[in-house]
């Protein structure tokens, strides 16, 4: 033992030999601030007037906010940079504040962003995060220029900003223009020509019904030169059936819907008739704020009626399990919980879901108030484990035909069914407990906890509240998010991209609105001029000249805005995988256009669902197609099993609709052109339209170029034409004339151009 002491006494001893050095180092190197170089360097953008919101948090918020933030557990030196009272508050070691308003330059974090000691430099290098030259100016700067603080920008009220002075007033056509003309002329971009109206009426149909227009509805709008014409084709299709259909298709993925169950064996559910009020709320232009409130409370409402019970099957989209074994209560507050993520990054388009198992690192989302937020939803009259074969689970609503009859047409009840059953959302009679849950475990009870909102956002003055409250106080004149995150989401639909980029965080780690003033201006006026009138909204943005742009543009806005950031011209979009297969088959004339009903069964590779049925799986067990004009159905209506959502739109970026998306993935990958040459469906639709083309009685440039028309709504030019009466004579050579038609329109309809908007 003897022996070994000194091999046991040698750590102890370089141990402490480091920690006097370290803290030596820290006293011997301590640099003063009037020892720094305070005069802002010649760092490329920084900012000349620094605002905290836009310039100054997304830094602190990205290299500050793990150990300095909102999560009191995770906080380090009790000090915290996300409030205003905590970046003026002293530092615990030196006793000097973070930012000094009475002596600025003597500011404790100009200090520590500049500081070349490892153990007093900020962040700290075992964060493994560092502060570029640019991000220490700006924080600098921001100092110096008096460390003026913000609320964050997005919790902020919007008010509606003056409409801005531009030079080029002949480019505009609404208010919209100024704001974006505004932006064009600050980064001394081109102005755009507008689109020729050949292609502009599609990326409209698309836009609008998400359906191509066909060549007679080309040509009758291309021979209309009345000044009228274009706001004419756009008040048209806002009054088609198909508008519904286009807008429901993209809240499907907001509301996660899905005709089974999810989770293993993945048996059936019926839930179709709410997809059917959704697209007729959508049609009858129910104004957001009653669209939405009739989803979240509808049941809530004094003397509430049929309707508005049926639209609260929004949340009970969420799976649900039927497998034995599982604990129900586990299961239970994981829908619960669904409901409150769901309705959070729907509404307020926050994170909260990161406040489940502690207070939100980045925002200022409590594990309190996440419960609180939850407990709108704990009440529901429902059972974590569902007997197997159960279609629609308590609570539940049963339509018959009669009542269909009488007022709740919107229904598309087959004539084979007498009645309907599906889910809807009831209060318990009995007021269910809510505590928050350690680690977001179900068995793991902390302090009871009432319902509330974010109290960044907007504190709930009402006690007791339940969701039809809620539904109020997101639409409070007050509430600085809901408008925004809806008018911003409106907006990805048209342009690719929303104003902010991250729809679904308008918290700290979000991007910031590329154009703040054109947002505030859309929510304010789509808020109070509009009413929440969805249609009005829709309108203002496709009459703006931002939306008639074309995609081509100069190569000075190429160079100086080569990810249209600020729109100098439309962006190119790819279709939706819905849209690309309705495409595929209205312009082939296979579309089936009935609106509602049941969910359908297309053509679709053969085992796929029999590969994740392990013995269950009730009537999902295997595919059986649908017959008939079900085959051939609007791709909304495609039945959707969560365990194995439809392929060929899963290729093409479909969500799976497991949970709540606000924004879809976009890629291009070989997988797609395989699938537009190969997949058993679109082959018969192009041999379709092929057949009818090659049988009219015209030559073969007439037939090539109305083949073309067809598919991407446009005539071929000379070299265009040219190549593909090339490719045909090729084909022709080894087929015969038939076969190599055939051939060409499957090219076609793989072009790069067929999959897009413009």
């Amino acid at each position: 033992m003897k022996k070994n002491l000194p091999y046991l006494i040698i750590p102890f001893l370089l141990i402490f030999g480091l920690n006097y050095f370290k803290s030596k180092s820290y006293t011997d190197s301590y640099i003063e601030n009037n020892d720094l170089n305070l005069e802002v360097k010649d760092v490329s953008n920084v900012p000349e007037n620094v605002d905290f919101n836009f310039h100054v948090n997304p830094i602190i918020s990205d290299k500050c906010f793990a150990c300095h933030g909102p999560d009191d557990k995770q906080r380090k030196a009790n000090l915290r940079l996300d409030t205003k009272e905590g970046l003026y508050q002293m530092t615990e070691d030196l006793l000097k504040k973070v930012v000094d308003l009475e002596n600025l330059e003597e500011s404790e974090m100009i200090r520590r962003i500049y500081h070349e000691n490892e153990s007093i430099v900020m962040p700290p290098p075992e964060s493994n995060l560092a502060l570029s030259e640019y991000e220490k100016e700006v924080l600098k700067k921001w100092i110096l220029q008096g460390a003026k603080w913000k609320k964050h920008w997005s919790f902020i009220k919007p008010e509606i900003p003056e409409i801005p002075e531009i030079i080029n007033t002949q480019w505009t056509s609404n208010e919209i223009d100024f704001f974006v003309a505004k932006n064009i002329e600050n980064n001394n971009l081109e102005f755009s020509k507008l689109e020729s109206k050949e292609i502009l009426i599609r990326r409209l149909y698309f836009d609008i019904i998400g359906l191509p227009p066909t060549v007679e509805e080309i040509d009758n709008f291309l021979n209309d030169q009345s000044p009228d014409s274009y706001e004419n084709l756009v008040n048209r299709l806002l009054n088609s059936k198909n508008y519904g259909e286009r807008m429901a298709s993209i809240w499907m993925d907001i509301a996660r819907y899905g005709d089974s169950h999810g989770y293993q064996d993945d048996t059936e559910r019926t839930m179709w008739p709410w997809r059917d009020w959704v697209i007729h709320a959508y049609n009858s232009n129910i104004p957001y704020d009653e669209f939405i409130t009739w989803q979240l409370a509808g049941d809530l409402i004094p003397n509430a009626t049929k309707e508005q019970i049926i639209a609260t099957g929004f949340n009970r989209n969420h799976k649900i399990t039927q497998e034995g074994g599982v604990i129900p209560e586990e299961y239970r507050v994981e829908y619960v919980a669904d409901r409150a993520i769901t309705t959070s990054k729907l509404m307020m388009g926050l994170t909260m879901e990161c406040a489940r198992c502690h207070s939100h690192k980045y925002d200022n989302i409590t594990h309190d108030e996440f419960y609180g937020f939850y407990s709108f939803f704990n009440n529901i009259d429902e059972e974590g484990l569902i007997q197997y074969g159960d279609y629609a689970p308590k609570p539940r609503l049963t339509i018959s035909k009669s009542e269909v009859n009488k007022g709740l047409d919107f229904i598309k009840l087959p004539d084979s069914l007498d009645k309907v059953t599906f889910m809807v959302m009831k209060e318990s009679e009995n007021l269910r407990k809510t505590y928050v849950l350690n680690r977001g475990l179900y068995n793991l009870k902390l302090n009871e906890v009432k319902s509330m909102t974010p109290s960044a956002v907007m504190p709930l003055k009402k006690a007791n509240a339940n969701r039809l409250d809620l539904a109020q106080w997101f639409f409070d004149e007050e509430n600085p998010l809901t408008s925004r995150v809806v008018v911003n989401r409106i907006w990805q639909q048209f342009f690719g991209v929303g104003i902010v980029a991250t729809p679904d965080d308008f918290g700290s780690q979000g991007n910031r609105p590329i154009n703040p003033e054109l947002l505030d201006w859309l929510a304010v006026t789509y808020m109070k001029s509009d009413q929440w009138d969805t249609k009005k909204l829709i309108k203002r943005i496709v009459m703006s000249s931002t939306y008639k742009q074309t995609s081509r543009t100069s190569d000075l806005n190429y160079r100086l805005d080569p990810e249209n950031v600020y729109l100098s011209r439309y962006p190119r979009q790819k279709l939706s995988a819905e849209m690309i297969r309705d495409n595929i088959l209205k312009s082939s004339g296979l579309l089936v256009n009935k609106l509602g009903g049941p969910s359908v069964k297309p053509l679709q590779p053969e085992g796929l669902w029999d590969e994740v049925t392990g013995g269950g799986g009730g009537s999902l067990a295997k595919y059986v197609m649908s017959t008939g004009d079900n085959l051939y159905r609007r791709s909304l209506y495609t039945f959707w099993k969560r365990t194995v959502p439809p392929p060929a739109m899963m290729i093409f970026d479909a969500a799976s609709r497991d949970n709540c998306e606000v924004q879809r993935q976009n890629t291009s990958t070989p997988l797609q052109s395989l699938t537009l040459m190969n997949n058993p469906e679109f082959q018969k639709a192009a041999l379709h339209l092929s057949s009818n083309v090659y049988k009219m009685d015209i030559d073969i440039n007439e037939k090539i170029t109305k083949l073309y028309r067809t598919i991407t709504g446009r005539s071929p030019n000379k070299n265009e034409l040219s190549k593909l009466k090339n490719y045909f004579n090729d084909e022709n050579s080894i087929n015969n004339e038939s076969v190599a038609f055939d051939k060409l329109c499957m090219l076609i309809y793989n072009l790069d151009e067929t999959s897009q908007k413009s």
